[in-house]
């Protein structure tokens, strides 16, 4: 189509845009409130289950970026799924990961318009929510220079907030704290012991946190917009190890060596707001509050972003409405925005107006995406680095040992999979998630026989 050929992504994000992007592109509320949810449910041996999480991030963003510096694109795993394992793969990861941060859109702003209602109980949690999602929304329409902005800064906050709490915590770790009425690293055992509640506990805890790393992978989607794709994507899968070693190891560690597992206010209040009030740093609740704010506004313009590019991307293969491959004349697919966001809208109406179990089922159904996702890019970079070797192409960047890392990674993830099929509390998530996908593959076969039909059509008619 000839407005395909017109219609591309403006390269708009700086260096710094990219940079800042990749390194609190992994922060999220999660870190600040739903952490403490893992620690209880753990103990200390939570730090296991960060270890374990982490790793698996560190290990697919190394494969991504094998690919993504071999080939920029704005569909990332989508597209190179779409060239390693066939049409039906690029389309069903696509469509799955469009869907996953549609969900998310209206949960952060609810989450965003709670806060602000506890602040200015006035106005109503709704208004707040639409407020905000409509600012962002056309803050996202005019240029993707305006995402690379507001989440530069909304990051370099982040940034700020968990290095003053590094800072904090560090001196009271050891005792040198003025006023905190906790110290030193004993509760790391000394509440029955650094795993009170098993391995199968960890293991546990392995699902919940693996869904705080969930975002890394932005980075290569936002990075061809930018004008050295190649480099802003090997720069920040370089520094993905450090990030998430400082950011949740780090303050996990702090948290559980100054917190007693099993407290209360770890599953009410979160983990650093509990640690900080620990600690006696005064306005503790409102100080985690402004933080989580901006982490979930964070969440959300990236929501956006990220739904919008893949379902242009998604477009510009002929997997979605041709119209959401439109952009302005700054380069910005505005349609692609807008349907994310009348999507958003459209499962916010569902909360409101269907049955409980509608909505729950919405919610569940996003809950094994980020590891599907996962491992669609383990399977993919196995077929196209093989590719690559047989072509005789050389590459710039390499993921480690190659191929039995890649296929360990895959087998953990299976493994994950399985065990989220025999936990009672994430059984719903593998239900709804394989129902959705299942749904999703057999579109992607609708789609794929009207597509072939129609160019049938088109030769005959060449031919006549």
């Amino acid at each position: 189509m000839s407005s395909q050929n017109a219609d591309v992504l403006a390269q708009g994000l700086k260096p710094r845009h990219v940079r800042m992007l990749s390194i609190g592109g992994v922060i999220g509320a999660g870190l600040f409130v739903g952490s403490g949810h893992a620690i209880a449910e753990a103990g200390p041996a939570v730090l296991l289950a960060y270890i374990a999480a982490g790793a698996l991030v560190v290990l697919i963003m190394r494969m991504l970026a094998e690919m993504a510096v071999a080939s920029p694109d704005s569909g990332s795993f989508s597209t190179y799924a779409d060239k390693s394992l066939g049409r039906w793969a690029g389309f069903t990861i696509g469509w799955l990961y469009w869907w996953f941060w549609v969900l998310v859109i209206p949960l952060e702003a609810n989450a965003a318009g709670t806060i602000l209602h506890s602040w200015f109980p006035q106005v109503p949690v709704w208004e707040y929510t639409l407020a905000i999602t409509t600012f962002l929304t056309i803050s996202n329409l005019f240029s993707v220079k305006n995402y690379g902005e507001f989440e530069f800064w909304f990051a370099l906050l982040k940034v700020v907030a968990i290095v003053a709490f590094l800072c904090a915590g560090s001196l009271a770790v050891f005792g040198l704290m003025p006023g905190s009425s906790t110290q030193g690293i004993s509760h790391l055992y000394d509440t029955q012991g650094f795993m009170p509640n098993g391995i199968g506990a960890v293991l546990a805890a392995i699902l919940t946190t693996m869904f705080s790393f969930m975002g890394t992978e932005i980075v290569t989607i936002a990075a061809a917009e930018s004008r050295e794709p190649k480099k802003q994507i090997t720069q920040a899968t370089n520094s993905v190890i450090w990030r998430i070693a400082l950011f949740y190891l780090l303050s996990i560690f702090i948290v559980v060596a100054l917190v007693p597992w099993n407290t209360p206010s770890l599953m009410k209040a979160g983990s650093y707001q509990t640690a900080m009030q620990m600690m006696n740093v005064p306005y503790a609740k409102q100080i985690v509050d402004v933080v989580v704010l901006i982490a979930v506004c964070s969440c959300l313009n990236s929501a956006l972003y990220t739904a919008s590019r893949m379902i242009y991307s998604l477009s510009r293969r002929e997997d979605a409405p041709a119209v959401a491959s439109r952009t302005t004349r700054s380069g910005t697919p505005w349609v692609a925005v807008l349907l994310s966001t009348a999507a958003a809208f459209l499962a916010v109406i569902a909360n409101y107006l269907a049955p409980s179990a509608v909505f729950e089922f919405l919610l569940a159904s996003s809950g094994a995406i980020a590891l599907l996702v996962y491992l669609v890019i383990a399977a993919s970079h196995l077929v196209l680095r093989k590719k690559r070797e047989a072509r005789g192409e050389i590459l710039s960047y390499r993921m480690w040992l190659f191929p039995g890392l890649t296929w360990a990674t895959m087998v953990f993830i299976v493994g994950v999979l399985v065990a989220m099929l025999f936990n009672q509390q994430h059984r719903p998530e593998i239900i709804a998630t394989g129902l959705l996908t299942l749904g999703v593959v057999a579109a992607s076969r609708i789609v794929h026989r009207k597509r072939v039909a129609r160019k049938n059509e088109e030769m005959v008619a060449l031919r006549s």
